[in-house]
């Protein structure tokens, strides 16, 4: 059982869990330390860390960059003190956003010929989406069948965001966080491509659910490499945490704020 996840997301963007009972789903799941990382978003915290409940939350978030040879990868930043620079990039990410699940929803009300009656606001994505396309009545996909069929990449009601270029995003984290790490890189279409990053950053995500059977040795090899630290968390968009995350020894090695 885990020491640490720090991979979580709540209401804030596309997760099912209220910020406000992260210390009740941590005690739950064993864990005493839990990472929130919402999309493109941060916590109305009042610093890095706080407890709540008996639980230390850290203020972080999952940001999405894009590298010069396209392809997209996700940074997480722990212990945030936000820059004026991190506010506005996530600014004009959260406009997008919307403009974007907009977008989405309308191919998709079309297409189907039904009102998902989805409220579009802050931290709105796909998952709410997928969550409204399930939930409706008069519709045969499941959660998974809507990314599959309908909104996932290069699905016929698929919009690509805007994103920052990989250089700013990483440097925004780097003036604003304690750490920045590469989010589960063994996901990413190009990994080797996506880990070749991680020279330039200060961890990778060692310890996530892949839900799949990986090699998890070009992870190792460039942990070694570069002398990276290695986080971990669960990747959690419901109220299960503690899946996935770091041992206590593995947790103090990071030398996060307390």
């Amino acid at each position: 059982m885990p020491y640490a996840d720090l991979h979580v997301h709540t209401t804030r963007s596309d997760g099912s869990l209220e910020l406000e009972a992260v210390p009740e789903a941590a005690r739950r799941g064993g864990v005493e330390v839990v990472a929130i990382t919402d999309h493109d978003r941060v916590q109305p915290f009042d610093g890095p860390v706080v407890e709540c409940d008996g639980v230390t939350l850290l203020n972080g978030v999952e940001l999405r960059v894009e590298t010069d040879g396209g392809q997209r990868v996700d940074l997480l930043g722990y212990g945030l003190e936000p820059s004026a620079d991190l506010e506005a990039i996530l600014a004009d990410i959260q406009a997008n956003r919307i403009e974007r699940g907009r977008a989405i929803v309308d191919r998709v009300e079309s297409r189907l010929g039904i009102d998902l009656g989805v409220t579009i606001g802050g931290g709105f994505g796909r998952p709410h989406i997928a969550r409204a396309i399930e939930a409706h009545p008069d519709v045969e996909y499941d959660y998974q069948g809507a990314f599959d069929h309908l909104i996932g990449s290069d699905c016929p009601c698929y919009v690509p965001r805007d994103v920052p270029p990989f250089e700013r995003g990483r440097k925004a984290l780097a003036e604003s966080s304690r750490l920045v790490s590469l989010a589960h890189p063994l996901r990413y279409r190009d990994p080797e491509g996506a880990l070749a990053l991680a020279a330039d950053l200060d961890a990778v995500e060692r310890q996530y659910p892949y839900g799949r059977d990986v090699d998890c040795e070009p992870v190792e090899r460039v942990i070694e490499c570069y002398d990276l630290l290695t986080t971990g968390g669960s990747d959690a968009h419901d109220e299960r945490l503690g899946v996935d995350g770091l041992s206590r020894q593995a947790y103090e090695r990071l030398d996060l704020p307390t």
